[in-house]
């Protein structure tokens, strides 16, 4: 159990917590691959370093060379050793610049939410091309404000302190999503991890991201902006739920 707390993959932080939270998006998957792709080098090549100088203690010390060598140059070996990492540079490269561009993709959306950083709680404004495809959850106001929950108000469907909201983003999965972000004060930043997802919220300008959900949930995030005195209570919700019948019939995605 243990051993879970400390290797933890959820949408939620959690105590001790010190692998990424599960990916809900191809972006976060791309992320989480080229991290494990980058840690398989970095082992390799720290493994070899200290392996060089274990050796270079042990059979190059002052009790086993009473005199010393003199240096001479190998041409050889200088060439390895400027070859060799050039040639490690550009395996990372070539995945680095892959993820790089795919994070700037802006597929055409199907939905549009806007984001409005506030001191401090979140303003969503939806759409209107969404509402005739989720008239379960939304009402005619298509716009309302996020604030956090108080220690006094959680329950057990609502068990986070400091990350609870009183009303919650509701976004169609499998579908592409425009988030447009944007603050009415100071710089706040709307992120949320299992997203893989971090955008300023800069007064005066409109920041565009994309987002592309693969399951249902619930994630979790905050304002990562010092935007002030209460800056650690700007969390945030999300749920992915499932379109209704006639999203599907109208856009033709299949789940």
């Amino acid at each position: 159990m243990l051993l879970l707390n400390f290797i933890a993959f959820c949408d939620a932080p959690e105590n001790w917590q010190l692998g990424l939270q599960d990916p809900a998006t191809p972006t976060v998957e791309g992320m989480a691959f080229f991290h494990d792709y980058l840690n398989s080098y970095m082992i390799i090549i720290g493994t070899f370093v200290f392996f060089l100088l274990y050796i270079l203690c042990i059979r190059f010390n002052k009790y086993n060379n009473l005199k010393v060598n003199e240096f001479t140059h190998d041409s050889l070996l200088e060439i390895i050793w400027t070859i060799l990492p050039a040639f490690v540079l550009l395996l990372l490269a070539i995945p680095s610049f892959t993820l790089l561009y795919s994070l700037d993709d802006l597929a055409d959306p199907t939905v549009t939410l806007k984001v409005i950083g506030h001191q401090w709680y979140w303003s969503y404004e939806y759409s209107n091309s969404i509402k005739p495809f989720f008239s379960s959850f939304l009402t005619d106001n298509l716009s309302y404000d996020s604030y956090m929950l108080s220690t006094s108000d959680l329950d057990v469907n609502k068990p986070f302190r400091l990350l609870e909201v009183d009303n919650i983003v509701k976004l169609p999965i499998c579908t592409h999503i425009r988030v447009l972000v944007t603050a009415s004060d100071v710089l706040h930043s709307w992120a949320i991890p299992s997203f893989g997802i971090k955008v300023d919220a800069c007064p005066g300008r409109l920041s565009q991201a994309s987002i592309y959900l693969k399951r249902t949930g619930i994630y979790y995030g905050q304002c990562s902006e010092i935007c002030g005195i209460n800056h650690g209570f700007m969390p945030i919700v999300v749920q992915g739920v499932t379109p209704g019948k006639s999203f599907l019939n109208h856009f033709a995605i299949t789940i």
